[in-house]
């Protein structure tokens, strides 16, 4: 028999969750970016930056889409922050790329094409980028309803973003080795589960 338990939260312990993500989340940036701004991030205060940003990117997507499987096991409440925690996903994807666009390139914005075109890593941490934002941006209530089945079929691309962003910083990294290959073996646990569905979407998408 599978281990299942009803997790139940209050109104206030629901406000107060959702605080400390803000705090966690926003705060953490602020204060990393002061730090930077600060040049007390050790020799290369930008690096730092972009390491903290990715790093974070990442980890948050991998948080919210483990919220879905943890559900199944402790009822749906955990879901009510996936939104949240999606939200600052993107907020640490879209950081990271104008650390990149302002420290490094000097905000020159044909520079930045250039790097987007020429940069096959680049390519794809952009990609990434661009998926979240329009999951971002259709992701209030209100916007799902109007989308209906659609909104499901754009959100699927979550999945192809987790993707892209590992190959992001696999490739950033120059190795497979390392700590890419920790990132590429708690992905794969996380999507495990989300197998069957996965395999149902490209069979969908290969009969259109």
């Amino acid at each position: 028999m599978a281990f299942r338990y009803t997790l139940r939260f209050s109104h206030w312990q629901r406000i107060g969750l959702k605080t400390g993500i803000h705090l966690l989340a926003f705060g953490w940036l602020c204060w990393t970016f002061w730090l930077g701004v600060q040049d007390r991030l050790g020799a290369d205060p930008v690096n730092g930056l972009l390491h903290f940003t990715g790093f974070g990117a990442i980890n948050l997507l991998l948080i919210t889409l483990s919220l879905s499987t943890v559900s199944r096991y402790l009822g749906g409440e955990l879901m009510r922050f996936r939104r949240l925690i999606g939200i600052y996903t993107f907020v640490y994807a879209l950081c990271h790329l104008l650390t990149f666009a302002v420290f490094i390139l000097g905000l020159d914005i044909n520079r930045l094409g250039n790097e987007i075109a020429d940069r096959p890593y680049i390519t794809v941490g952009f990609s990434a980028v661009i998926i979240l934002l329009a999951l971002t941006i259709t992701s209030p209530n209100r916007i799902r309803k109007n989308m209906g089945r659609h909104w499901q079929q754009l959100h699927n691309l979550v999945y192809i973003a987790l993707f892209l962003m590992l190959l992001h910083f696999t490739w950033a990294e120059k190795t497979p080795w390392g700590t890419p290959v920790y990132y590429w073996i708690l992905g794969a646990a996380i999507m495990l589960p989300k197998a069957g569905k996965i395999k149902r979407l490209l069979i969908k998408k290969n009969l259109r």
